[in-house]
C-alpha cells in the first residue's frame, strides 16, 4: 500500500512527526548481541546437562532410556519452534524486531528458572516431568521467534558496507553462549561430587541464565527499533497474515535457499549437545573432560564468525559460506569421529575444534545471506518460516538420532547422517546469488521499494519538521 504524504494526518507542519535522533548503533548492536547470547545459553545448557539431571526428573529403570526421555523434552522445544516461527514471524514485521525480541528473552529466561526451580521427581511426582514440558515450551516459543528476529535487527541497523560483520555478530552471541554454557556445565561437573551434581549442582547454570534473561530483558527494551523496519511500516501496512501469503506467493526460491542455508544446523547442535555425551557413550570418556575439551573448540568458532563475516563484506557472501563451510563439514566430519575411538584428552580436543572450524565457517554469513534474499516487509517471516521448520526436523531432533544410532551399535552413521544433509545443501547453495556488495548498496535486500518510497517520505517529514523549527 502506498502513503502520501497526507497519510501522515492534519497538513499543518507542525503537527508533524518530531524528528528522531539516529538510532544508536553501538547501544542496539551491543542489547542484540547480548540479548542473543541469553537466549541460546538458556537453550544450549539443556541439552549438555540432560545426562545429569534425566534421572531426577525422568527416572527409569535404564539410566539410557531416562536420557532419551529427557532428549525428547528437549526436541518438544524444537517441535514448538516452527509453529512459532510461523505465526509471530509476521508480527515483527508489522510491529517491530525489538517488540518481539523484548517478547522472547523474557519467555526464555521464564523457561529457564522454571528448570532450574523445579523439585525432582521424587518429591513432586510426575509434576517434574510436566514442569520441564511446559518450559522447553515457552523457551521453543521464546526461540522460534529470536533468531530470524535478531538476524533482522543486527543487519538492518548495520552500514551499508559492513553487513556481513554485524550479521554474523549474532551467531557469534550463540557461540558464545555455547562456550559460557558448555564452560557452566564443565564448572558444574568436575566441582561437585556425583551425588551433589545430581541434587542441586545441575540447576545452577539453569538460575544464572533465568538471572541473566532479565540483563537482557532491559538492555532490548531499551534500544531502537530499526531504520528499515520503520521505513518499510509506512508504505506497507499488511497484516500479518497477508504478508505471509505474499512471502509464499513471491518468494519460494528464496525460502528453500534459506532452508539449505540453514539445515547444517544438524551437525551444530549434534556437536555444540550431543559430542561430550557421544564421547562418553562410545568411548568411556569422562563427561566434565570432554565438556572441557569442547570450550577449546568453541573459541575458536567465535573468533572465527566474526573474522568470516568481515571477511564477506570486501569477498562476497557466496565465496566464504556457504561452499567451503560446506565441504568442510563434508569431508571432515567421518573421519574426525572416527578419529574419536583413539584415547586421549587432546584427541578429543582436536576432534571438537576441527568441527567447530568448519562450522564456524557456515555460521559467519548465513544470518546476513538470508537477510538479504528478503525485502524488509517480509524479512522476519521468510527466515523464520524456513529457519525454524529446518531447525525443528534437523536440529531438534540431531542428539534424538545421534543417540538412537549409538543405542543401536552403529555410532558412525551419526557422522554418515549429517554429511547427508549437508551435501544435499551445498547443491542448493551454487544457486545463490551474491548479495554482497562493496559498493554500499541502500536497502539491506538488493531492491527494495517499499524501504526506499518509505525513507523517502521520512525525509519529507524531516524537512517540513525542520521548516516549522526555524519558522518559530
Amino acid at each position: 500500500m502506498k502513503i502520501s504524504k497526507e497519510a501522515f494526518g492534519s497538513p499543518d507542519p507542525s503537527e508533524l512527526p518530531e524528528v528522531t535522533e539516529p538510532p544508536r548503533r553501538t547501544v542496539n548492536m551491543v542489547a542484540g548481541t547480548i540479548g542473543h547470547f541469553v537466549e541460546w545459553y538458556d537453550w544450549y545448557i539443556y541439552g549438555l546437562l540432560a545426562a545429569v539431571f534425566s534421572g531426577q526428573i525422568f527416572p527409569s529403570d535404564s539410566a539410557f532410556a531416562s536420557l532419551v526421555a529427557a532428549l525428547l523434552t528437549y526436541a518438544i522445544g524444537f517441535v514448538v519452534r516452527p509453529f512459532s516461527g510461523i505465526i509471530i514471524s509476521p508480527l515483527a514485521d508489522r510491529f517491530g524486531r525489538r517488540l518481539i525480541l523484548t517478547l522472547s528473552i523474557s519467555g526464555m529466561a521464564l523457561g529457564a528458572l522454571i528448570i532450574g526451580l523445579t523439585p525432582s521427581f521424587a518429591t513432586i511426582g510426575y509434576a517434574a516431568p510436566i514442569l520441564f514440558l511446559v518450559a522447553r515450551i515457552i523457551q521453543g516459543i521464546s526461540a522460534g521467534t529470536e533468531q530470524q528476529s535478531a538476524i533482522a535487527f543486527m543487519v538492518e541497523h548495520a552500514p551499508p558496507n559492513r553487513r556481513g560483520l554485524f550479521g554474523s555478530f549474532s551467531n557469534m552471541a550463540s557461540g558464545l553462549a555455547t562456550l559460557a554454557a558448555t564452560g557452566g556445565a564443565a564448572m558444574v561437573t568436575s566441582s561437585f561430587a556425583p551425588a551433589d551434581l545430581a541434587s542441586f549442582g545441575w540447576r545452577i547454570p539453569f538460575l544464572i541464565g533465568g538471572v541473566l534473561g532479565v540483563v537482557g530483558l532491559v538492555l532490548r527494551a531499551r534500544s531502537d527499533e530499526t531504520p528499515e523496519f520503520e521505513a518499510s511500516a509506512l508504505v506497507d501496512q499488511k497484516s500479518a497474515a497477508a504478508r505471509l501469503m505474499d512471502l509464499l506467493r513471491e518468494h519460494p526460491k528464496a525460502l528453500l535457499q534459506a532452508a539449505a542455508l540453514s539445515a547444517p544446523a544438524v551437525a551444530y547442535y549434534t556437536w555444540a549437545t550431543f559430542l561430550p555425551t557421544y564421547a562418553k557413550l562410545t568411548t568411556g570418556r569422562d563427561l566434565s573432560s570432554t565438556l572441557a575439551g569442547n570450550v577449546i573448540g568453541l573459541a575458536l568458532l567465535v573468533i572465527i564468525v566474526p573474522i568470516c563475516g568481515a571477511l564477506s563484506d570486501r569477498l562476497g557472501r557466496r565465496k566464504i559460506f556457504p561452499i567451503i563451510g560446506a565441504i568442510g563439514m563434508i569431508v571432515l566430519f567421518y573421519p574426525m569421529l572416527l578419529l574419536l575411538n583413539q584415547p586421549g584428552f587432546w584427541v578429543y580436543v582436536l576432534v571438537s575444534a576441527s568441527g567447530w572450524v568448519v562450522l564456524g565457517i557456515w555460521q559467519s554469513v548465513y544470518p546476513t545471506i538470508q537477510a538479504e534474499l528478503f525485502p524488509a516487509a517480509v524479512r522476519v517471516s521468510g527466515i523464520g518460516f524456513a529457519h525454524q521448520i529446518v531447525i525443528a526436523v534437523f536440529g531438534g531432533t540431531a542428539p534424538l538420532v545421534a543417540a538412537a544410532f549409538v543405542g543401536a551399535g552403529q555410532p558412525m552413521l551419526v557422522a554418515v547422517y549429517m554429511i547427508v544433509i549437508v551435501a544435499l545443501c551445498l547443491v542448493v547453495y551454487f544457486t545463490l546469488p551474491e548479495t554482497g556488495s562493496r559498493a554500499g548498496r541502500v536497502t539491506v535486500a538488493p531492491a527494495d521499494r517499499e524501504v526506499l518510497e518509505g525513507e523517502h517520505l521520512l525525509l519529507s517529514t524531516w524537512s517540513a519538521a525542520d521548516e516549522v523549527k526555524r519558522s518559530r
